[in-house]
């Protein structure tokens, strides 16, 4: 199978210039993914990006079927996976406009599906450590070169939504020390590492949330036209990316499952097994 670098496009990047580019469908057992599934190639590097939220931004954050969408990605031979995502700032300091590169989550989800594990199979995989530091490295080294305000590290609040946080909520979260908030990347990060994939979020700060004093509160309208200009420095981060990959670092988010698995293999039923495969097959046999 040959590897490829997956993109997880939130709002408005669904298209960064791939060659050679084609759609495949990609059956999972947990159903479909966002959507079809768009190959193609940046400078000789196979690409494989995944419009989260489907074409035309038809499937609310709760509704995102993530299990399917790692998997799918999984199963196609991705290794390393990129999740652009529109984040609101809860630091005065990450403007909109500024990009954020988080390396931990705290998760106020309440409706979704989080893991692969069940079904006869127990698992417990460290989250200590959500997304990989050598490829948050080599993005945040890519968009210091470009001239772009990014921050290297920081912790992402995951919300249920649609709807964005009341006052009191954002001013909760603001205690809670994080630097930015988002719908979407919870439980994405986590069946990202039950799959042992290299997996960084790049965040494109888009507003305030309603904590600001001077700003207005968040609207819609606002979003869209932050957003924009952030999706095409995500593009040009992107763009680069090909290039950089001879200086990316070794990493062990290969190896994630390594002392996970807690079930005796015997009594692991077969169809879990099989549904499992592509996942965590070589742990099962």
């Amino acid at each position: 199978m040959t590897d490829f670098i997956g993109i997880i496009g939130g709002s408005g990047l669904y298209d960064i210039g791939l060659e050679k580019r084609r759609e495949v469908e990609v059956d999972t057992p947990f159903g479909a993914p966002s959507d079809k599934i768009i190959l193609g190639e940046l400078s000789g590097i196979n690409f494989a990006f995944l419009p989260r939220h489907g074409k035309g931004h038809r499937i609310m954050p709760s509704e995102i079927n993530y299990r399917a969408n790692i998997y799918a990605l999984k199963k196609l031979g991705v290794k390393r996976v990129i999740s652009v995502s529109a984040v609101g700032s809860m630091r005065e300091k990450l403007a909109p406009g500024y990009l954020i590169l988080p390396d931990q989550f705290i998760d106020f989800t309440k409706k979704r599906e989080s893991t692969f594990f069940g079904s006869g199979l127990v698992g417990h995989v460290s989250m200590a450590e959500p997304t990989c530091k050598s490829l948050r490295e080599l993005i945040f080294d890519i968009a210091k070169e470009l001239g772009y305000q990014i921050k290297h590290g920081g912790t992402y609040l995951c919300i249920e939504g649609p709807q964005f946080s009341s006052k009191a909520e954002s001013f909760l979260w603001r205690s809670f020390n994080v630097d930015i908030i988002g719908m979407t990347n919870m439980p994405e990060a986590k069946l990202a590492k039950e799959a042992e994939l290299c997996y960084v979020t790049l965040a494109l700060s888009t507003d305030y949330d309603c904590w600001h004093e001077v700003e207005e509160a968040v609207s819609v309208d606002a979003i869209i036209k932050t957003l924009l200009g952030n999706v095409e420095k995500a593009k040009n981060i992107l763009r680069n990316l090909p290039s950089k990959l001879g200086e990316i670092k070794s990493c062990n988010c290969q190896d994630a499952l390594k002392y996970a698995i807690i079930t005796d293999k015997s009594v692991i039923p077969d169809d879990t097994k099989n549904r499992l495969k592509e996942i965590m097959g070589r742990y099962l046999e």
